[in-house]
C-alpha cells in the first residue's frame, strides 16, 4: 500500500508540476481553442508586472499558472494569484471547458463575478478572495454541481443576501469562504443541512437572524463579526470534528453551556465581545486540545474556573483571554498548572488577593495582563520563573512594596507597566539589564529618589512614564539621549534645576510616523497615536499594546527652572510639549520649527518678553496655553488666536487684539509707566502699612496660600 500510495504521489507531481524538467517534456501542446480563450484574456485585463509575458507558444509548461491534462492539453487548473493583474475577467476565461481549479485571489479584478463562471461544468475549486469584485453571487452558480471550495473572501463590495440554494447547488461542496464581504440577511437554511460542508467562514459581514445549530460534522465554524443574536448551541453533530469555533462579536446572550465540554478536537475557541452573562459552571472542562481561549468583552461574574481544560506535558492551553468581564475572587491556583501558557490576560475584573506566587512555574508565558483590578500584596519574585516574558501590565490595582531588583531576569521584557499602584521606593540599578524595553510606564506611584543610569540602558525605550511619583533632583543630563524615543512623560514629581539640552542637537522622535487623527477635541494624553509594541507568540496568536499618547515631552508641574532650550524647538516631529508649572524664565522660542505640533502648554511659568513670530503657524495645532506668564507687547488679529480663547489670560502687560477691541500701544506704555510710579510712591507708606497689618493678617495669609493648590504644592514639596 506505501508503494502505490508514493507512486500516486509521484505520478501526480510528474504530469501537474511545470517546474519538473521531465514532466515538461513529456506535457502536451496546449489546446488550441483553451490557448485562443487565454489569449483574450490577456489582452483585456492589465498585467502591471508583465507576469503573462510567458503566454506564448504552444507548450502549455512555459504558460504561468497553467496545468494541462494529458495527452489532450485541455487547461485544468489556472492559478494567476497575487500577480497585480487589474480589470475586468473576459468571458473568454468560461471557454477553459475542462477547468477545474480557478485561482484568481490577491489580484485587482474588478466588476461582477462573470455569470458566464456557471457553464464551467468541471470545476472544482474557486478562489476570487482579495479582489475587487461587487454586486452579488451569480444565480448559474447553481450549475456547477462538481464544486468543493468557493472562496470569496476579502472583496468588500460584493454583497447582498447569500442565495438560499446556496447549500443545495453541490453536494461536494466542503468549503466555504465569504468573509469580509457585504453580505446581509439570515444564514441559509440550506447550509444548516449540507452534509458535506466542512469549513464556514463568514466573518465580517452584516448577517443577522438567531443562531442555529448545525446538523453536519464542521471542523471550522468563524461567525465572527456579524450580527447573529440568541444564545450558543451544543452543536452536537460536531463533538468529534469541530476545532475552530469563533462566534466573536456578535449579540449572543445567556450562559456558557457545559455540553460545550464534549467538542473533543476543539483547538480555538473564541466567544468574545457579546453578551454573555452568568458564572461558568465547574463542570465545563475543555479538552487538552484547546489551545486558545477567548472570552473577554463579555458580562460573565463569579468566581474564575477553577479548571478551565485538561493539560498534558506536551498539550494544553496557549492564550487565556477572559478579561473585561466581571469575574471576582482571587486568581485560581490551578491556572499555573497550565505549563503551555503564553498569554493569561485576566484585566478589567474585580479579582482581589494576591497574584500567585507559583505564576513563575508557567515557564512558557509571554504575556502577563492583570491590570484594572484590586489585587493586593507586592509583584511576587517568583515571576522571574517566567524567563520568556515579553509583557508584564498590572496597573491599576492596589500592589505595594517595591520593584524587586531580581526583576533584571527578566531581559526580554518589552513592555512594563505597573502604573497606578501603590509601589514605593527607587528603580533598582539592575534594571539596567532589561535592555529590551520598549515601553515603561511606571506612573502614579509612591517611587522617589534621584534617576539613575539605568535608564540609559533601554536603548530600544519607545515610551517612558515616570508622571505622578516623588522623584527628585536634577533633571540627568541624558534625558534625551534614547534613539528611539516617542514620548517621555516626567510630570508631576519634584525635578529641579534646568532642562538639560544635551543630546538635543540631533533631532530625536525620528522613528516617529504620522498618522492618527488630526488634532484632538480632548486633554493631552488620550489622543489616539499607537506605539505598539508586537509580542508574536506560537500558533500564529499575536498580542499588540497601544498606548494613547501624543508623541513628545511633558516635564510639567516640577520645580524647573531657567530657559526653556532652544534646541527643544527643533524636534520637528514633536507632537505634545507640555512645561507648565514650573518657574521657567526667558522668551517664548518660535514654533515655525516644530511642523507637527499640536499641542503646547507653557502656562503658570515666569516667560517674558514679546511673544515674535506666528504662534500658531503649526498648522495642526489645536491647543495652545500661555497663560499665567509675563509676556508683553501686543498680539494682532492676524497672529490668529482667535481659535485659542483665553491661550494669554493672566499676563497683565499683553494686549490682544479682537475684532472688536484694538490696542493702543500708548496706553499699554502709560500703563506700565502709572505701574512703575505707584510702586515709587506707594513703597515707602506700605511698609508701615505691612507692620502694623503682619500679626493680623498672617493667620489670613497663611489660610490663604494654602487655599491655592500650586503654592500649596509649592510649599509641600520644598520642605520636604
Amino acid at each position: 500500500m506505501i508503494k502505490i500510495a508514493d507512486f500516486t504521489l509521484f505520478f501526480f507531481i510528474f504530469v501537474f508540476s511545470p517546474s519538473l524538467p521531465l514532466a515538461q517534456s513529456q506535457l502536451p501542446d496546449l489546446d488550441p481553442q483553451d490557448k485562443a480563450s487565454l489569449l483574450i484574456f490577456r489582452v483585456s485585463i492589465h498585467d502591471l508586472n508583465r507576469s503573462l509575458s510567458t503566454w506564448y507558444g504552444s507548450s502549455c509548461s512555459n504558460w504561468t499558472g497553467l496545468a494541462c491534462q494529458n495527452p489532450t492539453g485541455k487547461v485544468l487548473s489556472l492559478t494567476l494569484s497575487g500577480l497585480n493583474l487589474s480589470g475586468q475577467i473576459h468571458p473568454s476565461l468560461c471557454k477553459l471547458s475542462s477547468l477545474q481549479s480557478l485561482d484568481l485571489s490577491h489580484n485587482n479584478f474588478c466588476g461582477n463575478i462573470p455569470s458566464c463562471f456557471g457553464s464551467l461544468r468541471n470545476l472544482r475549486t474557486l478562489n476570487l478572495s482579495r479582489n475587487r469584485f461587487i454586486g452579488s453571487i451569480p444565480p448559474t452558480f447553481m450549475s456547477l454541481k462538481e464544486l468543493g471550495e468557493v472562496v470569496l473572501s476579502e472583496n468588500r463590495n460584493l454583497g447582498g443576501v447569500v442565495p438560499h440554494w446556496f447549500g443545495d447547488f453541490s453536494m461536494n461542496l466542503e468549503r466555504v469562504d465569504l468573509s469580509f464581504c457585504s453580505f446581509v440577511g439570515e444564514l441559509p437554511e440550506s447550509l444548516l443541512y449540507l452534509k458535506s460542508l466542512k469549513y464556514l467562514n463568514l466573518e465580517s459581514n452584516n448577517m443577522t437572524g438567531t443562531l442555529r445549530d448545525f446538523q453536519q460534522p464542521l471542523v471550522v465554524l468563524n461567525l465572527a463579526s456579524n450580527r447573529f443574536s440568541g444564545t450558543l448551541p451544543c452543536f452536537y453533530a460536531s463533538r468529534p470534528s469541530l476545532s475552530v469555533l469563533n462566534l466573536a462579536e456578535n449579540s449572543l446572550v445567556g450562559g456558557l453551556p457545559s455540553c460545550l465540554g464534549s467538542l473533543k478536537e476543539l483547538s480555538h475557541l473564541n466567544l468574545s465581545f457579546n453578551g454573555f452573562n452568568y458564572e461558568i459552571s465547574p463542570r465545563l472542562v475543555f479538552s487538552e486540545k484547546l489551545v486558545m481561549l477567548d472570552l473577554s468583552h463579555n458580562g460573565f461574574s463569579g468566581r474564575l474556573p477553577s479548571r478551565i481544560s485538561e493539560t498534558t506535558e506536551k498539550l494544553g492551553l496557549v492564550l487565556l483571554d477572559l478579561s473585561h468581564n466581571s469575574f471576582s475572587g482571587d486568581i485560581p491556583l490551578r491556572i499555573t498548572e497550565l505549563k503551555s501558557l503564553q498569554a493569561l490576560r485576566l484585566s478589567h475584573n474585580l479579582l482581589t488577593g494576591d497574584i500567585p506566587a507559583r505564576i513563575g512555574n508557567l515557564t512558557y508565558l509571554q504575556v502577563i495582563d492583570l491590570s484594572h483590578n484590586s489585587l493586593t500584596g507586592s509583584i511576587p519574585l517568583n515571576i522571574v520563573g517566567c524567563f520568556q516574558l515579553l509583557a508584564l501590565m498590572i496597573s491599576n490595582n492596589n500592589l505595594s512594596g517595591e520593584i524587586q531588583p531580581e526583576l533584571d531576569a527578566l531581559d526580554s521584557l518589552k513592555i512594563l507597566d505597573i502604573s497606578n499602584n501603590h509601589i514605593s521606593g527607587e528603580i533598582p540599578l539592575t534594571l539596567a539589564g532589561l535592555k529590551s524595553l520598549e515601553i515603561v510606564d511606571i506612573s502614579s506611584n509612591n517611587l522617589s529618589g534621584n534617576l539613575n543610569e539605568a535608564i540609559t540602558k533601554w536603548s530600544n525605550l519607545k515610551y517612558l512614564s515616570l508622571a505622578r511619583n516623588k522623584f527628585s533632583g536634577t533633571l540627568p543630563s541624558w534625558l534625551f539621549k534614547f534613539d528611539k524615543i516617542q514620548m517621555i512623560d516626567y510630570s508631576s514629581n519634584r525635578f529641579s534645576w534646568f532642562i538639560p539640552d544635551d543630546n538635543l542637537n540631533s533631532t530625536r522622535f525620528k522613528d516617529f510616523q504620522t498618522g492618527g487623527g488630526e488634532g484632538f477635541a480632548e486633554p493631552p494624553g488620550k489622543v489616539e497615536i499607537k506605539i505598539s509594541a508586537a509580542v508574536v507568540a506560537k500558533d500564529e496568536l499575536s498580542f499588540s499594546y497601544n498606548l494613547l499618547s501624543m508623541v513628545g515631552i511633558d516635564l510639567s508641574d516640577n520645580l524647573l527652572h531657567g530657559e526653556i532650550p532652544e534646541a527643544l524647538f527643533r524636534q520637528r516631529n514633536i507632537e505634545y510639549l507640555n512645561l507648565s508649572y514650573n518657574f521657567l524664565e526667558g522668551q517664548l522660542p518660535r514654533l515655525e520649527k516644530l511642523p507637527r505640533l499640536k499641542a503646547l502648554d507653557l502656562s503658570h511659568n515666569s516667560l517674558s518678553g514679546q511673544v515674535i513670530g506666528n504662534i500658531s503657524a503649526p498648522p495642526g495645532l489645536t491647543l495652545l496655553n500661555l497663560s499665567h506668564n509675563c509676556f508683553s507687547g501686543i498680539i494682532t488679529e492676524k497672529e490668529g488666536l482667535g481659535k485659542f480663547p483665553g491661550a494669554l489670560a493672566g499676563n497683565p502687560e499683553l494686549c490682544v487684539e479682537t475684532p472688536g477691541s484694538k490696542c493702543d500701544p500708548a496706553n499699554i506704555d502709560a500703563s506700565q509707566e502709572e505701574i512703575y510710579q505707584n510702586e515709587l510712591v506707594e513703597g515707602p507708606i506700605s511698609i508701615w502699612i505691612f507692620c502694623l497689618s503682619a500679626f493680623i493678617s498672617f493667620d489670613f495669609g497663611v489660610l490663604g496660600i494654602f487655599c491655592s493648590a500650586r503654592a500649596r504644592s509649592y510649599i509641600l514639596q520644598t520642605k520636604a
